[in-house]
C-alpha cells in the first residue's frame, strides 16, 4: 500500500476510497487526483490536504494505480487525456455501465479492473462488486481487495455482464432502502407519529434488520416467516404488499435498473 495511486476524478465516491486509504494508514501525498471542478477540488484540500490537478499531466507517470471515478459519458475524453501517461499503471473503474472492452482500448492497456461500489463506502459500509480481465495477475487482484476493503465489502466476479446486475442490486440498492424508509415515514405521520419519531423508527428497523440478517445467516424469506404469525399486524401488512404485487414490481424495477446498466455501455463505449 506504499505505491502511488491516482484518481480521475475526485467526486463523492473517489473521497470515500480516499478517506478509507488515508484512515488505513496510506499517505495522503502518495495520492494525485485530477478534478477540474474547483468545489470538488476544496474538498479534498480541507478533508485530506490533497492539492487537485485541473488537468492530467506527466505526474501521471508515477502511479501505479489508477482509479478512474468519472461518469460514463466524459470517460472516453478522460482516458485519451490520460492514456500516454499511464500504460504500465493498473487501472481501476468505478464508473457505472462502462465495459472494459472499452476501457481497455481507450487506455491502451488489459490490466483493467472494473467495480460497482455503492454509497455507504462513503462511511465504510459499502459493498463493491469487482470483474478483472485476463491480464490481470493475482497480484493486481490482491492489491484491488486492499484498497477495496478500505471502504467495506467486496466480491469478484466470473463473468462481466455480472455486474450489470450488480449495479441493479447493491450499487442502485441504497435508493431503494431510502425509497422504503420515505414510505415508512410518510405512513408513520399519517398514524400519528411526528415526522422526525417515524424517519427514527424506520432508519432503525432497516439497521437493525440488516445486521440480524447479516448475523442470523439464514435466508431473508425465513426471517420474515418468524415475524410473520398468521392473524397478526405483520401478516396483515405482507398479505395487502402481496395483493398489491409488491414483489413482482419491485423486482421489474431492478431489471429495468440491470438494462439501463448496459444501456450505458452501449450509449457511451465503443461499439
Amino acid at each position: 500500500m506504499s505505491k502511488r495511486i491516482a484518481f480521475i476524478g475526485g467526486g463523492n465516491m473517489a473521497s470515500a476510497i480516499i478517506g478509507g486509504l488515508i484512515g488505513q494508514g496510506f499517505a495522503p501525498d502518495h495520492i494525485d487526483v485530477v478534478e477540474p471542478f474547483a468545489e470538488a477540488q476544496e474538498k479534498l484540500k480541507n478533508l485530506y490536504g490533497i492539492v487537485a490537478q485541473a488537468q492530467p499531466g506527466a505526474f501521471l507517470a508515477g502511479a501505479a494505480m489508477v482509479i478512474w471515478a468519472v461518469k460514463p459519458q466524459t470517460f472516453k475524453e478522460a482516458a485519451l487525456q490520460v492514456r500516454s501517461h499511464t500504460k504500465d499503471a493498473l487501472h481501476l473503474s468505478v464508473a457505472a455501465g462502462i465495459r472494459s472492452d472499452s476501457i481497455a482500448r481507450w487506455l491502451g492497456t488489459e490490466r483493467v479492473v472494473r467495480a460497482m461500489p455503492n454509497t455507504p463506502a462513503l462511511i465504510g459500509k459499502g459493498i463493491t462488486g469487482l470483474f478483472a480481465r485476463p491480464a490481470v495477475t493475482a497480484e493486481d487482484r490482491d492489491w484491488v481487495s486492499q484498497v477495496v476493503a478500505t471502504t467495506g465489502e467486496s466480491l469478484w466476479l466470473e463473468t462481466e455482464d455480472q455486474l450489470d446486475a450488480v449495479t441493479a442490486l447493491s450499487g442502485s440498492g441504497p435508493a431503494y432502502m431510502f425509497y422504503f424508509m420515505e414510505a415508512m415515514t410518510a405512513a408513520g405521520a399519517d398514524m400519528g407519529l411526528s415526522r422526525a419519531q417515524a424517519c427514527q423508527l424506520a432508519v432503525a428497523t432497516f439497521i437493525g434488520a440488516g445486521e440480524l440478517a447479516r448475523s442470523s445467516g439464514e435466508a431473508p424469506e425465513i426471517l420474515r416467516q418468524r415475524v410473520t404469525s398468521k392473524g397478526g399486524t405483520t401478516h396483515a401488512a405482507i398479505s395487502s404488499m402481496e395483493d398489491d404485487n409488491i414483489k413482482a414490481q419491485f423486482v421489474r424495477a431492478m431489471h429495468a435498473a440491470r438494462r439501463r446498466a448496459k444501456e450505458l455501455g452501449d450509449e457511451f463505449g465503443d461499439a
